[in-house]
């Protein structure tokens, strides 16, 4: 590939894409893939590492360790268009009757308010408190909270006897949440709300991902399972080079509803 007279911001966004797909990538890898020189990919690198974008390694780069995030109740006031267009998506993927889990979660909340709206006679079990609140004001709707421990940041109780509960159910579909995506597959930062994910997924015919655009290539501190674990991965736009082809590559359908 040519790409020599790229302008440096072209180069980094390259770069970016490259090792979002990737999560660990090496300089030489770049610089062919790139078309340019290996001093200026590791030019590149440190600029990028100084902005706080990537984590430099010897002879190439990680993406930076997503390791905090803000409370539930914080990040509900961003991105409200992406979560709802995104809510109203999944509705289409949960059929009447059906049994579904639903993990604590901004955007996992967004599916369970447009599913109270516009689904009937479903069996709802979630460890959220806001979920099964709005889950409950559906007549027709039949809302399952877990017990354990109450995380006041997450509007979620976590814990063994939060897994242990999820254990005893059989679903139809989980629906779940993530703090990012590599093609690896989906992670979270909180052990707790990792354990409860897996859990979800251990009991459900198919599971369902909802992560908002940004979520794509950042990577936390615990990987949830493997991306081929994922039936449907819903989202809010198109997601970077790569993503796409893995997912078909592994057996998962991308739904993407992006705005008008």
């Amino acid at each position: 590939m040519d790409n020599g007279r790229l302008t440096k911001k072209e180069r980094h966004e390259l770069i970016l894409s490259e090792i979002r797909t990737s999560a660990a990538i090496r300089i030489s890898k770049l610089a062919k893939r790139i078309g340019v020189a290996g001093e200026t990919i590791r030019r590149d690198l440190i600029e990028l590492g100084d902005a706080g974008l990537i984590n430099r390694t010897y002879g190439g780069a990680t993406i930076s360790l997503v390791t905090s995030e803000p409370a539930i109740s914080e990040r509900g006031l961003t991105l409200v268009e992406e979560r709802a267009r995104i809510g109203r998506g999944t509705v289409g993927l949960v059929e009447k009757g059906q049994i579904v889990m639903i993990d604590g979660g901004s955007t996992t909340y967004e599916v369970a308010r447009n599913l109270a709206q516009f689904s009937r006679d479903l069996t709802i079990i979630t460890n959220s408190t806001g979920i099964a609140s709005v889950s409950g004001g559906n007549p027709t709707f039949r809302v399952i909270l877990c017990p354990g421990t109450y995380d006041n940041r997450e509007g979620s109780v976590l814990g063994e006897d939060t897994v242990e509960y999820v254990s005893r159910y059989n679903a139809d579909i989980a629906i779940i949440g993530a703090s990012g995506i590599t093609v690896d597959g989906p992670n979270d930062m909180i052990s707790g709300a990792v354990a409860v994910k897996r859990a979800m997924i251990g009991q459900a015919m198919s599971t369902v991902l909802v992560v908002t655009h940004d979520k794509f290539g950042r990577a936390s501190l615990q990987r949830v399972c493997k991306l081929g674990d994922i039936s449907d991965v819903v989202t809010d736009a198109e997601p970077p080079a790569g993503f796409r082809e893995a997912m078909q590559q592994v057996g998962s359908e991308l739904h993407v509803f992006e705005g008008r």
